[in-house]
């Protein structure tokens, strides 16, 4: 594994606890030698996380959209600032330099990169482990309603069983680098429920 994507909030949160957090991972990818590919964002969890990889040695890339960097959030102490015209080839760039998946806590933004990358994974676009930071049982609300889906028919369990959980860094980092994604022949049949 060279490189992680890390999706999260462009805010610290209203506790301590993300931004704990967003430099343990940042020191964990960097002590690793693991790579991070980020939003490109100085401010928020995404600065805090970059600012911890870079102060441990690591590399630091970020995608950061026109619109963003004129309204003078880029991070321009990075390894690498790569500006892309709209939020679909920031994405697509991300994922492209990237081995692997991670949502920390967000809102919306982080949400949707999350569930981006999932479906692709589903849809076969990719193999990469797609994972959550659980950090506090943030994402428990939403582990709930993906439960939900299955209960109701709209999702495999097995599916959903890819998705990597864990609640502090260096654990999450050690099951993102044994991941094994699925059999082809589970991943045909896991695409038959959307």
């Amino acid at each position: 594994m060279k490189s992680v994507c890390v999706y999260c909030g462009s805010a610290t949160g209203a506790r301590p606890l993300y931004a704990d957090a967003a430099r343990g991972l940042g020191q964990a990818l960097a002590q690793a030698g693991i790579g991070l590919v980020f939003g490109g964002g100085k401010v928020g969890l995404m600065g805090v996380l970059a600012d911890a990889a870079l102060a441990h040695g690591g590399h630091a890339t970020g995608v950061i959209p026109e619109l963003l960097v004129s309204r003078e959030v880029a991070h321009t102490g990075l390894s690498e600032l790569l500006i892309v015209p709209d939020m679909h080839q920031r994405k697509k760039k991300m994922a492209d330099l990237s081995d692997a998946f991670v949502a920390m806590p967000g809102g919306v933004g982080t949400l949707e990169e999350l569930f981006e990358a999932f479906t692709w994974a589903k849809l076969g676009y990719h193999h990469k482990p797609v994972a959550l930071l659980n950090l506090d049982g943030f994402y428990d609300p939403l582990l709930a309603l993906l439960q939900h889906t299955v209960r109701e028919g709209f999702m495999q369990q097995a599916w959903l069983d890819t998705l990597v959980i864990e609640h502090e860094p260096l654990a999450l980092l050690d099951r993102l680098q044994r991941y094994q994604p699925p059999a082809p022949d589970q991943r045909s049949a896991h695409r038959q429920a959307m």
